[in-house]
This record gives C-alpha cells, sequence and structure tokens, in this order.
C-alpha cells in the first residue's frame, strides 16, 4: 500500500489518502484522527483550487502542458505537504527529500483518473 511505503520514506511525518468527495479518508503516521480529517479536507480543497486554476491559465496559455494538473507542494519553514491524485505526505524539511516522496507519489498514481476532482 503506498500509505505504508510513504512511511518508511525517510522525514515522512505522515500519509494519507482521502476520497475525492472529502468524506472518507484513511492514514499513517504522526498525526491524530482530527488532524487527519482536517488534513483530507485541506488537501482537497487545494487540488480542486489547483484545477481551477491549471483551467484558467489554459485560457491563456493553451497547450502550454499545465493541464492537466498532476500534483501540488506547499513548503513551510519546518514542513512541507505534498499531494498528487488523492495522496497526501506530510515531510520534515529538514530530513526529507521532496523529490524522492514525489517521484514515489507519481510512479504509484501516474494512472489515476485526473478528471474526479
Amino acid at each position: 500500500m503506498l500509505l505504508a511505503e510513504l512511511m518508511e520514506q525517510r522525514g515522512v511525518l505522515a500519509a494519507g489518502e482521502y476520497s475525492y468527495r472529502g468524506d472518507r479518508y484513511s492514514f499513517k503516521g504522526e498525526i491524530d484522527d482530527d488532524m487527519a480529517r482536517m488534513a483530507a479536507i485541506m488537501s482537497r480543497a487545494t487540488s480542486m483550487s489547483q484545477h481551477m486554476q491549471v483551467g484558467m491559465l489554459e485560457q491563456h496559455c493553451p497547450d502550454c502542458g499545465a493541464n492537466p494538473a498532476q500534483g501540488w507542494i506547499v513548503r513551510g519553514p519546518q514542513f512541507t505537504v505534498c499531494n498528487v491524485a488523492n495522496v497526501y505526505a506530510f515531510l520534515d524539511n529538514g530530513k526529507a527529500s521532496i523529490n524522492a516522496v514525489m517521484g514515489l507519489m507519481r510512479e504509484r498514481l501516474a494512472n489515476a483518473p485526473v478528471d474526479l476532482v
């Protein structure tokens, strides 16, 4: 399972999966159920926003390679959130490799449908 693989990556604090409706989720790592629920809601909302923004970009730059959106990253001073399809991971900036984590997520989720958001 991808969540277990993500948790094996150095510096991954937590990983989760959420339904595209946003009402179901699963997770592993250093977060509790309430935090996982909030992470699922945040990830879904951010993914929806990303898809909307890419749609707007496509209006001004057709075929520029931004569509379909295939993930997002938000980096803060201490940790980073990565999301591909309906899976997110929280990373410790001092320990994790964004490239390794995103590479794993992109590899495992390469065939995930992009039209469900």
